[in-house]
Order: structure tokens, then C-alpha cells, then sequence
């Protein structure tokens, strides 16, 4: 059954809202503002990220990748990781297992 999930502030010009959840499984749509930044952090779930739009600067395990509308990668459990927004688009983030500090 469909479940609408709040749109929820993390940073300055930083959304996130939490499209489907399941405990194995979690996907969740952030909204950036050029300029906007996903701060370096890391937890225990493997996540995978496609780029729906805008242009975004990743550093994932100290290294540097820029990323654009299609590109998608798999960033390890643990793994440190954050990035810059360079233009205005949304991260599709698919999270295993829930991210139970999302709800």
C-alpha cells in the first residue's frame, strides 16, 4: 500500500524524503541547491546513488568524482563519503539495509 513520507530538512539547502521503505531496503530522493553540501559521514548500509539530475562533486573513501543526470554508483557500508552540489538536481539513494534513523 503507498505511503507518503515527510520532506525533511538535513542541511542548508538540503531535502531528503523517503520514498519506499522496507527493513531490507530503502529508497530515498534528496534535493540539492547548487552550492549545497551532503557532509562527510558513513554508516554500516551499502548504498547505491543515481544522479536524476544536477551535477554533484563526490568524495567516496577519500577519493573524488564528479557526477552527472544518469550516472549511478555503489558506495560500500562504512565507507566515508559526502559531496558538493555544482548545479541544482536530485540524488536517488537506495539504502540496504532501512535506514531506520530516517524515519
Amino acid at each position: 500500500m503507498p505511503m507518503t513520507f515527510p520532506l525533511v530538512t538535513t542541511a542548508p539547502g538540503v531535502t531528503r524524503q523517503v520514498l519506499a521503505d522496507n527493513p531490507d531496503l530503502m529508497v530515498v530522493a534528496f534535493h540539492f541547491d547548487q552550492g549545497a553540501e551532503g557532509a562527510l559521514h558513513h554508516h554500516p548500509h551499502v548504498q547505491a546513488t543515481y544522479v536524476q539530475s544536477g551535477r554533484f562533486a563526490f568524495t567516496v573513501d577519500g577519493k573524488q568524482h564528479e557526477v552527472g543526470p544518469g550516472d549511478s554508483f555503489v558506495i560500500p557500508g562504512n565507507a566515508p563519503h559526502g559531496c558538493r552540489c555544482l548545479e541544482a538536481g536530485m540524488l536517488i539513494d537506495s539504502f540496504t539495509p532501512r535506514r531506520d534513523d530516517f524515519l
